[in-house]
């Protein structure tokens, strides 16, 4: 029986691929829902949704159950499987601190999105172009090296490994940043080239982590979805001049 079951949009890689990256690196036995269909007796990602009689209710996907547990929002997620899967720091201090790196990466995330939907996410890319334009140029100038900067300092005064962002090894605040770092050079190349040689501790780490042999084989297979204009990270050469 299949241990975990991952429930995220199909079509694109989002806020779900970051919780498919520890999965991977972890070696689980794992499902994604929507795109590979529920084993027998399980629901599906609307089932759940719309479910009014379940207290522990997730607003949106991702969200991941293991058994009688349904949890949601990406960070949280990936501290439960990093906790399991030998992806999180032991001790606890350590432990919090890379939720607290996972939950900035969230906060990075967030504001990449919004440079393309700076008006409402409801409306159309065309419809809001000028102030995207705006957003970018911002997000580009301020923001990437904002970010970026606060990670490398971060790795350089790691006291264990100044490979990794917390303790001696690995852990899911690595994977999401790398696969961060990957989204944002797909989205402004340009900008990321000049901003990844400004930064190489954070560049040498995407390099590392996407070089980890579980993970050079999900970012092989089939599983691993492609970047596109419908996801997060969008590429739009106007908002990378």
């Amino acid at each position: 029986m299949t241990e975990y079951l991952l429930y995220y949009w199909p079509g694109i890689p989002g806020r779900g691929e970051y919780v498919r990256l520890v999965l991977a690196e972890g070696g689980a036995d794992w499902i994604d829902v929507e795109r590979e269909g529920a084993p027998d007796g399980e629901p599906a990602l609307s089932d759940i949704l719309s479910d009014t009689s379940r207290h522990h209710l997730p607003f949106a996907p991702p969200f991941l159950k293991h058994g009688e547990v349904v949890l949601a929002q990406t960070a949280l997620i990936c501290d439960y499987l990093g906790g399991r899967l030998s992806l999180a720091p032991e001790g606890k201090k350590d432990r919090r601190f890379a939720l607290q790196l996972a939950l900035t990466i969230a906060d990075l995330v967030a504001e990449a999105h919004d440079i393309h939907h700076p008006v409402a996410a409801a409306l159309y890319y065309e419809d809001q172009k000028q102030a995207a334009a705006r957003a970018a140029e911002t997000f580009r100038d301020t923001r990437i090296p904002k970010f970026l900067g606060y990670f490398e300092q971060v790795l350089k005064a790691n006291p264990d490994s100044q490979d990794w962002l917390v303790g001696e090894t690995r852990s899911h605040a690595d994977l999401a940043l790398a696969h961060t770092v990957d989204g944002l050079t797909y989205a402004l190349p340009n900008a990321m080239e000049a901003a990844l040689e400004d930064h190489r501790r954070v560049r040498d780490l995407s390099r590392r982590v996407r070089a980890l042999p579980a993970i050079a084989e999900y970012l092989d297979s089939d599983r691993r979805q492609a970047f596109s204009e419908h996801g997060i990270f969008r590429h739009y050469p106007e908002l990378d001049a």
